[in-house]
């Protein structure tokens, strides 16, 4: 009963957070963007570590909230913009997806070749990204957002796995 539960929310949880999400203006969306890179990667950005984006855009999607920011390295500092004329490379993936792999439950690679994350644009910057990304010691990040990341990537994992469960039982008979 409580798997269940968890696989329904875990399934349907994003639509839920869709119509809030786009409701979210985007002024405060930027700034929780800016404040939350700003925490993960802050050795990244002390050690200028965010040359690479220079002048460059990645946009980044959560397909199913429908969500898109657009972010760049200017002036020694991250920047987050709504629309820009032309993206150089394009990361977007599902809601829950995405907390598996910021939670590194589940490998971008793995998660790329079964076409769940989309890389599109230039292949080198994408690339730039991705290594950034692994980069992140998830120790380093508060105490609360490491607790609040890990136990939303277990929820999410087990409601995922009771579904491939369930999958594997009804197709076995």
């Amino acid at each position: 009963m409580i798997a269940q539960l968890r696989q329904q929310l875990v399934q349907h949880g994003p639509a839920f957070l869709r119509v809030p999400a786009k409701l979210t203006p985007f002024a405060i969306q930027k700034k929780v963007m800016l404040e939350g890179l700003a925490m993960v990667f802050k050795e990244a950005l002390e050690d200028g570590d965010f040359e690479f984006l220079e002048d460059r855009w990645l946009k980044v999607e959560v397909r199913d909230l429908d969500l898109r920011w657009y972010i760049s390295y200017q002036n020694e500092q991250l920047v987050v913009s709504e629309h820009v004329e032309q993206e150089d490379v394009s990361f977007s993936g599902e809601c829950n997806d995405l907390v598996l792999i910021a939670a590194r439950k589940e490998d971008p690679d793995t998660l790329f070749f079964q076409r769940r994350l989309r890389i599109e644009g230039d292949t080198e910057l994408g690339l730039e990204v991705k290594n950034l990304m692994d980069s992140i010691d998830l120790d380093s990040l508060p105490a609360p957002v490491k607790f609040v990341l890990n136990q939303s990537a277990d929820f999410i994992q087990k409601g995922l796995q009771s579904s491939a469960d369930r999958k594997e039982v009804m197709n076995a008979h």
